[in-house]
């Protein structure tokens, strides 16, 4: 078995900007950058000239959901999100455990160069904690290889399920990092009741929160102005996400303009998957008024969707495909949002191939971050506060759980 090991030294790397350089690593963190750093050091690691990307950051992700690793089972629900929650509920008694099968998709995760992630994690009146649990314990097995957030989902509803809020105040006394919340509209009927209890637990518990947001047209716009409101008067800023936000890829453009504006002004940010079947808010324009906005890869072969890998180079391409993205600087944008943006809407420290950030690294094999989200070339090279945690899209060391 390769075991993991620090790296001090990257030598002849492509940066982002196209230039050849030395990287330097000390304590993880990146402390010089420039050409002929690495000469004649003995812990160098050659790159071949290899591009040098940002950890990719995977912003929105259900990994107790996941059936990677089991033989392929046809996908059962219908196409209403009713369907495909009752569908799920149904299923979980024929799964295996939760925590090998997250941990699984973590493995692949990583060794597609994603060194952070958010994950939901289901709570309600039927499985309790028990998924919490679980990937508490993944997250604890994965520490060295990804930042691992969890988010207390209360998918099935918080007033119409009885003892969910109660269990969600016990998730985030568990370990959970943030709250989360699911259509007060359609879910619960109630958009005042669900996100009063939802803003009070986050308040009381000095946690952020993650809302799941599909609601369309005018349920949609309320939901997302709630929260914006609330997010304002118990002084939350930069610790609120909007997650998908469908509303806004369909809004005109007043409303657009107004919701923007008034997410942008109370920090409120938006992560998105790009979702086929949904209308996909206008990444660049909302950025553009001064919205943070990141991705993520959603659902990752479950009872939602057959469909997905854990790459964030391929979501970062549906994004740009979604959006028309034709331009290498377009290119970049959708880069942008799974790997630099993506840290940012987590919360986390420096990002990317520069002095003082933290030496969470990719290798691959294309001239310019616009190849590499066009070609998605493999990961040669994956650092994770400069200890090589995947080369060539396998882990050096695999995650073991107690």
């Amino acid at each position: 078995m390769v075991t993991t090991s620090s790296v001090r030294a990257l030598s002849d790397v492509r940066l982002p900007s196209g230039e050849q350089a030395d990287i330097l690593i000390e304590d993880g963190i990146v402390t010089a950058v420039g050409p002929g750093l690495a000469a004649d050091r003995a812990d160098v690691v050659h790159g071949a000239r290899r591009l040098v990307l940002p950890g990719f950051v995977d912003g929105h992700m259900h990994l107790d959901k996941t059936l990677t690793g089991l033989p392929w089972m046809p996908h059962r629900a219908g196409p209403e999100r009713a369907s495909r929650i009752e569908t799920e509920r149904r299923m979980r008694a024929e799964l295996p455990p939760v925590a090998p099968r997250a941990a699984r998709l973590v493995a692949d995760c990583v060794g597609h160069g994603t060194t952070a992630m958010r994950s939901h994690v289901d709570v309600d009146d039927a499985i309790g904690l028990s998924h919490v649990a679980a990937l508490l314990a993944v997250r604890e097995a994965a520490a060295a290889h990804v930042d691992l957030q969890l988010v207390a989902f209360p998918q099935s509803g918080v007033l119409n399920r009885p003892g969910v809020r109660s269990l969600l105040d016990a998730a985030i006394a568990a370990g959970c990092d943030l709250l989360g919340g699911i259509d007060p509209v359609a879910i619960d009927g109630d958009l005042d009741g669900q996100l009063d209890v939802l803003f009070a637990i986050a308040e009381r518990r000095g946690v952020g929160l993650d809302i799941h947001l599909h609601d369309p047209g005018a349920a949609g716009m309320a939901e997302i102005a709630g929260v914006v409101e609330r997010t304002r008067v118990h002084g939350m800023a930069g610790h609120v996400t909007v997650s998908h936000g469908f509303c806004l890829g369909a809004a005109d453009d007043s409303d657009l303009e107004r919701l923007a504006a008034s997410m942008a002004e109370a920090g409120v940010a938006l992560v998105t998957h790009g979702g086929g079947a949904s209308p996909m808010p206008p990444v660049k324009r909302l950025r553009e008024r001064g919205v943070t906005v990141f991705a993520g890869n959603d659902d990752i072969r479950d009872p939602w969707s057959p469909l997905g890998t854990g790459d964030m180079l391929e979501r970062a391409m549906l994004i740009a495909w979604r959006g028309g993205y034709r331009t290498d600087a377009d290119l970049a944008v959708a880069l942008d949002v799974a790997t630099t943006s993506g840290a940012q809407g987590l919360g986390l420290p420096r990002h990317g191939p520069r002095v003082g950030s933290r030496a969470d690294l990719v290798l691959v094999d294309a001239e310019t971050p616009a190849e590499a989200v066009a070609r998605r070339p493999g990961r040669a090279l994956v650092l994770k506060g400069g200890r090589v945690v995947a080369r060539d899209g396998a882990l050096t060391e695999p995650l073991v759980l107690a």
